[in-house]
């Protein structure tokens, strides 16, 4: 009697054992099989940490080696306020011949935190692709609440606006790439956010017309007057104030408000499973963007978290869509 309780025992486990490790295998074979479509992830943050604890999955090396071929110039100081310098870094192939696209990439870290460097692996790899790449700073919130990141995102932009010719990039071909709160930026930025009842300051006026051409969304909030965005700590903490307080100020700080027909193609990447920003944030953006006619590709990462292109192989499939979406809207 106690033998067979021991068996079938034995043989659930088994069983089990068998069950989870197709569930934890499935994701990799799903690539294998169909390496165009998005990567799917295991959901669970538990899950995730198994896979690459095991080896089934890989994290991104966040600190490559720049190639000889490739000038890394470091430490370009684009504005100075209150006495602090905030700089930027540029990643361009050496012997360029002609002015190619610009890609600007903006790290994230809820507003809080974050540095230039954290995007190392998209400017190396895109600078090896012909590009010129850069990486700002920013003031964050330990410097100053909202508006403060987006003037200087802005006035970075105003800085890449003047000074192509130096670096051999076309300013006319400039695309703001970012995650998290470096999406959210990279949105406000490039949908025209202005201070508000200003018309003339280095924010909103250029001594050349030129526009951002495209943008690249990864899991960046686009909304920030949501009942769940509105009460969240890093929004209230971001703004300086409670919804209550200030209603407006969520709407001027929320990309969607300055969505109209004439901004740019905008390519967006969101893990189903983010708890952080959720996945609604994207389908709406989304939604909208087709309702103006303006060009939008999105690819919803089944089952990813926040932060999910830390992971090599969703990060090999972004950057797959990021260079057919730049070779469409920037070439």
């Amino acid at each position: 009697m106690v033998s067979k309780i021991v068996k079938r025992t034995l043989s659930g486990l088994l069983l089990v054992i068998i069950l989870f490790s197709l569930v934890m295998v499935s994701p990799r074979l799903w690539s294998v099989i169909f390496p165009e479509k998005p990567p799917v992830g295991y959901h669970f943050f538990v899950l995730d940490y198994l896979a690459i604890g095991v080896g089934l999955e890989h994290l991104i090396n966040k600190n490559p080696d720049v190639p000889a071929d490739i000038d890394e110039i470091k430490n370009i100081e684009y504005k100075n306020i209150d006495g602090k310098s905030l700089q930027l870094d540029i990643y361009k192939p050496k012997n360029l011949t002609k002015p190619v696209p610009l890609l600007v990439f903006i790290h994230g870290g809820g507003w809080t935190s974050g540095d230039r460097a954290d995007y190392k692996v998209y400017l190396v790899a895109f600078a090896k692709k012909g590009y010129v790449t850069a990486t700002v700073s920013y003031r964050l919130l330990g410097d100053s609440i909202y508006p403060a990141c987006i003037e200087d995102i802005s006035d970075a932009v105003q800085w890449f606006f003047r000074n192509g010719e130096t670096y051999n990039y076309d300013p006319d071909r400039i695309a703001l790439i970012g995650g998290s709160a470096g999406g959210h930026l990279s949105l406000l930025a490039g949908y025209g956010w202005h201070k508000p009842n200003v018309l003339n300051d280095s924010t909103t006026t250029s001594p050349i017309p030129h526009r951002i051409k495209a943008i690249v969304d990864l899991y960046g909030p686009v909304d920030l007057t949501t009942e769940y965005a509105r009460n969240h700590p890093l929004v209230t903490n971001f703004l300086g104030h409670s919804y209550t307080e200030a209603p407006k100020l969520f709407s001027e700080a929320s990309p969607n408000y300055y969505l109209d027909k004439n901004d740019p193609p905008t390519l967006i990447f969101q893990g189903t499973s983010d708890e952080l920003v959720p996945v609604s944030q994207s389908d709406n953006l989304k939604a909208r963007l087709d309702s103006l006619g303006v060009p939008a590709v999105y690819y919803r990462l089944p089952l990813w978290p926040h932060a999910m292109d830390v992971v090599q192989r969703v990060n090999d499939f972004c950057q797959l869509k990021m260079n057919a979406f730049f070779d469409r809207y920037l070439k």
